[in-house]
């Protein structure tokens, strides 16, 4: 029997954007007759089939995926060929991708739900025990003739496509072949540059102020008329002080639309420690920048950015670095969204700095006091670069976007970093170390229960009665004042949480924030000398010149040598100012130095050869050692920046290129190929996950994390929307450290050890 091959439509691009493939020129209802997409459609029939031969069934725990299996290397198994078994309509003999047409995508769905989905989460994945073959109708026979899609991978695109389709508003659909085996590489990359990016994308407007105050972590709390504790989810917003047309703005918004119950807040000049936690109780989302709208004076213009996404819902700091490195890989002289994106969230810190006087944990009100690692002058640097590579006609336009983001770093060095309580000026050297008292009012409900419960007994109230009384300073307790300061600092060093800072992270002088700070030196003197005609007034009334910032930068070497650099031990560590000794825990950020260009080449040659190995695991860098860690237990539980978990941030400062100075070569190519091995090895597994951290270990399912509070990105019903913030990044990085050939062995699953045992020696020198 022939069978008809027809190629897919070639007007419809198969891998196409959601809005795109799903939009109306694609609906089998609402498309033109003499489209491909409106021919008459009658039936199509969606059934689980089950084998009748008398193959047993596999395992559980399988991957029945397009995608091979590539075991680690091993004596080979005897293998006795069977006699072949017809499977009649199931042999498949078309070569060309194929089109189906799904006449109801509710009732597909429950089908293939009813048939695969054995655990009820919504999701299929290895885990699930069904047939993994599913009958659909084909597009060229009007749904008559039938074809098969097989395996987890498939049939877990399937179910994404599906959902996505239904969440277009669709009920029918024509579906290719191709978009359900696309290369798992290429379509999480797909999903990252086309449809997470956009999903994590803020922008304040009228329409969606109500949905950007409300807050999921935390509760307004007040007392009614009756005397009754209300809580409620807050709809606020605070303005600062000096932008009365943001004030005008948000009461226009609010007066305007009484049914959002918007509040608007101005914030009083002076924020202290006092001023934030009284308005613990009242929180609210920071304004961020706006302009004027050149077509309306009477309305603002926000600058739009990037979350990281789950329960963080804010413009985080150092998340957005990492987001800007993701952001500007997919940046053409075509295509510049992603630019815009990448400025508006620089645009955003600057606003920070002069209006929250620091770069915020994040634009809550709750967050005033804390800042976040510092990465201002280098997000510039690669903004003002790849601005001009794309419009070399925007020099005017980017030195001055250049010069206020150095001067917004100079005001942060000076009177955030580089001034007590943060300075430590015995050593020279910087400590995360913020303001604020009282209990964090962010965290979980039951973080802290365990440190609190002392407390609670030994006054015979209720914790929440406590925490009122201890915040409102009724309770002295010094020894609780000391944790919560070191809790704060762990907050604002972005490595919350890890043994390595717990219970003393105020009083370190970190390797990672002198390594920053030592690259704000560094640029801040290119940038002055290089773009600025070898000067910088700045409106505080000084005259910034490039020679006192490479002084300071010396210094601050000097310094990170001394106290921070351990010859014997050929690392990095972190410095307690109080103790006056070294806090010997290993960290990768101990490879900041490395990224600086603080790190001299005879220490960045000792710490890749003796030290880079105590990082290296199956999934690639990890964030500190076991010997660091040490054992974990139902009291000393684990944390999310300890072993086995890797987050997708601190490695990846460590794995990007050195600045120019003569270091030794790292393996950058092996670490990539190991961590997105292991991401894509879940993303094919486990119906597209992309989540915030992974677990490195050889053996683990790489994204059951079960550190604090979860793991953001996990929790989806049929399709993953968002992934994470700078994992989504990491994914897109790790990709450019490897060629055509790494790309495609991912694709295909190979395992890192099987991958790179059959290299050729020329190929090998790749990854050395």
């Amino acid at each position: 029997m022939s069978v008809h091959r027809r190629n897919a439509s070639e007007d419809i691009d198969p891998f196409g954007a959601p809005e795109d493939y799903y939009g109306a020129n694609t609906n089998p209802i609402a498309a033109p007759k003499s489209s491909r997409a409106g021919r008459t459609r009658t039936f199509s029939v969606s059934e689980p089939l089950r084998s009748h031969s008398g193959t047993p069934e596999p395992p559980q725990l399988r991957r029945g995926s397009i995608v091979p299996i590539h075991e680690d290397p091993g004596p080979p198994e005897k293998f006795e060929p069977g006699p072949l078994r017809r499977r009649g309509s199931l042999d498949e003999r078309w070569t060309a991708p194929r089109q189906f047409y799904i006449a109801s995508i509710d009732d597909t769905l429950e089908q293939l739900l009813q048939s695969e989905d054995t655990d009820h989460n919504y999701q299929i994945t290895i885990e699930d025990t069904g047939p993994k073959v599913l009958r659909l109708g084909t597009a060229n026979s009007n749904g008559f003739r039938q074809a098969v899609v097989r395996g987890t991978y498939m049939l877990s695109n399937l179910l994404q496509e599906l959902t996505i389709a239904k969440r277009f508003g669709r009920r029918e659909m024509i579906l290719d072949e191709r978009r359900l085996e696309e290369n798992p590489v290429a379509r999480m990359r797909r999903l990252i540059s086309g449809s997470f990016w956009k999903a994590l994308t803020r922008k304040v407007t009228p329409e969606n102020i109500a949905d950007m105050a409300r807050d999921t972590k935390i509760c307004d709390e007040y007392v009614d008329a009756s005397g009754r504790v209300v809580r409620t989810e807050s709809v606020r917003i605070y303005v600062p002080y000096d932008r009365p047309d943001q004030l005008r703005y948000f009461c226009s918004i609010r007066d305007q639309n009484p049914q959002l119950g918007l509040d608007v807040q101005q914030l009083p000049q002076k924020m202290d420690a006092e001023y934030i936690r009284s308005i613990n109780k009242r929180p609210g989302l920071l304004a961020l920048e706006a302009k004027q709208d050149p077509n309306d004076p009477t309305n603002l213009l926000n600058e739009p950015y990037v979350v990281p996404g789950g329960r963080f819902n804010e413009l985080y700091g150092w998340d957005s670095y990492m987001m800007v490195l993701g952001l500007l890989l997919d940046v053409t002289p075509a295509a510049q969204t992603n630019l815009r994106l990448a400025r508006g969230m620089t645009e955003n810190f600057i606003y920070e700095i002069h209006h929250y006087h620091k770069i915020l944990n994040a634009n809550r009100s709750y967050y005033l006091g804390r800042s976040q690692p510092p990465f201002l002058t280098d997000m510039a640097r690669r903004i003002y670069d790849k601005t001009l590579e794309v419009s070399p006609t925007s020099t005017k336009d980017m030195t001055d976007f250049l010069k206020r983001a150095t001067l917004a770093a100079i005001k942060e060095y000076n009177t955030v970093w580089c001034a007590v309580p943060r300075l430590d000026e015995e050593t020279g050297l910087s400590c995360y170390h913020p303001e604020g008292s009282g209990v964090p009012p962010e965290t979980e409900a039951s973080h802290f229960d365990a440190v609190l419960r002392p407390y609670v007994e030994k006054y015979g109230i209720s914790q929440a009665e406590f925490i009122e009384r201890y915040n409102n300073h009724e309770l002295h307790e010094p020894a609780l004042d000391e944790y919560f300061l070191h809790d704060r600092a762990v907050r604002e060093s972005g490595h919350d949480t890890s043994y390595r800072l717990e219970g003393k992270a105020a009083y370190l002088a970190t390797v990672d924030l002198n390594s920053l700070l030592y690259k704000y030196e560094v640029d801040i003197a290119d940038f002055i000398r290089t773009h600025f005609g070898g000067e910088l007034a700045t409106p505080w009334g000084t005259v910034e010149k490039p020679e006192e910032w490479e002084k300071r930068a010396a210094q601050r070497k000097v310094n990170m040598t001394k106290y921070l650099w351990n010859e014997q031990d050929s690392i990095y560590y972190d410095y307690h100012v109080r103790e006056k000794q070294q806090n010997k825990y290993e960290s990768a950020t101990c490879f900041w130095p490395l990224w600086a260009g603080a790190a001299s080449e005879d220490q960045a040659d000792k710490l890749v050869k003796n030290s880079l190995c105590k990082f290296e695991e199956a999934g690639g860098l990890v964030s500190g050692t076991l010997a660091s860690r040490g054992e974990v237990s139902i009291n000393r539980p684990s944390r999310q920046w300890e072993l086995p978990v890797r987050m997708g941030s601190t490695p990846d400062v460590g794995m990007d290129r050195p600045q120019q100075l003569p270091l030794p070569e790292v393996p950058r190519a092996v670490w990539a190929y190991r961590w997105l091995f292991m991401m894509t090895r879940a993303f094919v597994d486990y119906n597209g996950v992309v989540v915030e951290k992974y677990n490195v270990i050889k053996g683990a399912v790489p994204h059951k994390v079960d550190a604090e509070y979860g793991n953001q990105g996990a929790d989806f019903k049929g399709v993953a929307t968002e992934g994470f913030g700078w994992v989504n990044a990491s994914y897109l990085l790790g990709l450019t450290y490897l060629n055509l050939q790494a790309h495609r062995s991912i694709g295909a699953l190979v395992p890192p050890d099987v991958f790179f045992a059959n290299l050729s020696p020329s190929q090998k020198e790749l990854y050395e």
